[in-house]
């Protein structure tokens, strides 16, 4: 009993004195963080109003956020916030200990000397956001050298000439997801989002690591898994952020998909083996990204009995599978919502689907299914559709997949429209490509769906300004997909524009979801009121979804084209 009071006496006052520590440390760190804020805003910096002290711009963002449906893209919310700010096209955010301070910018000067003129570092906020579904540093996340390497070794599989070798494939499971479409002609409501996304997500998963897993008619772990990990994701959402039981749930989808990327990546190892052992009597297979990086990776490698290895170098196929991981969810869910969304707007402005139609007669015949014989036979017709490119690009300015992210640098300034200039050191620099690209000073009614305007000439009102533009971001950090993307979107809507009509169903799908409502929703529904469904009085609206995915999953009644 003696040695246990002994001990207890002994235990307690140090695990206080640890403790105290602890919040001596971080009320330290928390004065000395708002210090810095309030100085900024001392020297006119444009901050949002209501900061404090004790909570920094967390209560300003949360009442923001009450404006728009629970699920919306906080892009949106911050898109709101910078209306406010036309004097300076930015403000600053404060947000810790959530995250650093950030700058949130839709001028698109700035926007090009920070990730041209600049090329500031990726952010380490964008590494740790999206770890839990890459599993680790990206070519979206690395910097310098690593940057650089990984880059060099995917560009190959990425280049146009490569991709066009592609559209043949991408040719047939647009056959598979039109066969889908007309087997719904007058049927039940369907989501276009989940029609969407197996398709993209086939192609990625053939152009990545030439796979055939025909997740149109069928799951597939690896889509299960990885859409598992990105429905207990968030990027800022406390409620997903701070659950308990998330970060087991991606651990465990994480190891899976680990697991089977591994397997593939040997396979494909062993087949380059193989062709390089006996390269005249065994047959190449396609250029897949994979395929192409692990050239790039047996060219480069300093030990010359790397054919003779049984396996991969862990540390290298670790690194590899964070990259592949990182094209399926970029070269699927952006791909997906952009065909979602490019339905959603022809469904509003059905004059535009009229030159669409006439383009694709006049390339491609009035036979509507010889486009795809000569899709796959002149791969190259995808570049004379001028205004279905038009369509798509009007698309991603008005629904842009996701903004951009910086770390700012001691020496590196920049500057507000109205002259005001600040050191980026200990900032972050967000690009909100939502604002950029609908900001009134840039562009002519830039609330409205205008194809036209990708067809403008120079001196036209409509002629885009260059920088404005952004979807893919620009410079030396351009989307690695974005050709991938675009010949995915043109086919997609060569061979269904003239053959369907998709418009939304969302009146009948709440009637639905009020219908079979539990009584706890009822009565919180009852208490509370009907929650906020739409942004700017629109119900399709892109949601916190990796991706950027419509709300609801775009519920939509697919009939034949008049």
């Amino acid at each position: 009993m003696a040695v246990t009071d002994l001990n207890l006496n002994f235990v307690l006052p140090a695990l206080g004195v640890v403790a105290a520590t602890g919040v001596a440390y971080f009320i330290a760190t928390a004065y000395r963080h708002r210090s810095h804020i309030n100085q900024w805003h001392k020297q006119g910096f444009p901050m949002l109003a209501g900061w404090s002290w004790l909570a920094g711009h967390t209560l300003v963002l949360l009442r923001y956020s009450s404006r728009f449906p629970p699920l919306a893209n906080v892009a949106l919310v911050l898109q709101a916030m910078l209306e406010e700010y036309p004097e300076s096209e930015m403000f600053l955010i404060d947000l810790w200990p959530a995250m650093p301070p950030v700058i949130v910018n839709c001028n698109p000067d700035v926007a090009m000397l920070v990730s041209q003129k600049y090329n500031l570092p990726k952010s380490s906020t964008v590494e740790q956001a999206i770890e839990p579904i890459v599993g680790g540093p990206s070519i979206l996340t690395m910097n310098g050298s690593d940057w650089k390497t990984w880059r060099s070794r995917f560009n190959p599989g990425f280049s146009a000439a490569s991709l066009m070798g592609h559209v043949p494939y991408i040719v047939d499971r647009v056959q598979v997801f039109c066969e889908k479409l007309q087997a719904s002609v007058g049927r039940d409501i369907i989501s276009l989002d989940d029609f969407a996304t197996r398709l993209t997500f086939e192609i990625i998963m053939k152009v990545s690591l030439d796979s055939d897993i025909d997740y149109q008619c069928g799951e597939h772990p690896l889509s299960t898994s990885l859409n598992t990990i990105t429905r207990w994701h968030s990027f800022w959402d406390p409620r997903v952020l701070l659950h308990p039981l998330r970060p087991f749930i991606q651990w465990y989808h994480g190891n899976i998909i680990k697991n089977y990327i591994r397997k593939e990546l040997e396979q494909r190892f062993s087949e380059l083996k193989a062709e390089r052992l006996e390269s005249e009597t065994v047959a190449k297979k396609a250029n897949s990204v994979i395929a192409l990086a692990l050239e790039a990776y047996i060219s480069e490698s300093e030990d010359k009995r790397i054919l003779e290895r049984p396996r991969l170098n862990d540390e290298f196929a670790e690194t590899v599978s964070h990259q592949i991981r990182l094209f399926l969810l970029a070269g699927n869910d952006t791909t997906a919502s952009t065909i979602v969304f490019m339905y959603h707007l022809l469904s509003k402005h059905p004059e535009a689907r009229v030159p669409l139609r006439a383009e694709h007669d006049a390339i491609f015949g009035k036979d509507i299914s010889n486009a795809a014989t000569l899709l796959k036979q002149q791969p190259a017709l995808l570049n004379q559709c001028r205004y279905t490119l038009a369509v798509i690009k009007e698309t991603l300015r008005m629904y842009p997949p996701a903004p951009t992210m910086r770390q700012g640098l001691p020496g590196y300034s920049i500057t507000t429209l109205d002259g005001v200039s600040l050191p980026t050191e200990h900032v972050r620099i967000m690009t909100n490509t939502w604002a950029v690209q609908k900001n009134p000073r840039l562009w002519v009614r830039p609330e409205e769906f205008l194809p036209e305007r990708w067809l403008a000439n120079s001196g036209d009102e409509l002629y885009p300004i260059p920088g404005a533009y952004r979807p893919f971001d620009l410079g030396p950090r351009v989307c690695l997909g974005q050709t991938l993307s675009l010949n995915e979107l043109r086919v997609v809507l060569i061979m269904t524009a003239r053959s369907f009509k998709l418009e939304p169903a969302y009146e009948e799908w709440d009637s639905m979801q009020a219908k079979n409502a539990g009584l706890w929703t009822k009565v919180t529904t009852w208490i509370g009121g009907k929650e906020i469904d739409t942004v700017k009085g629109d119900r399709a609206f892109q949601t916190e979804v990796a991706g950027s995915h419509p709300s609801d999953g775009y519920p939509c009644r697919v009939s034949l084209a008049v």
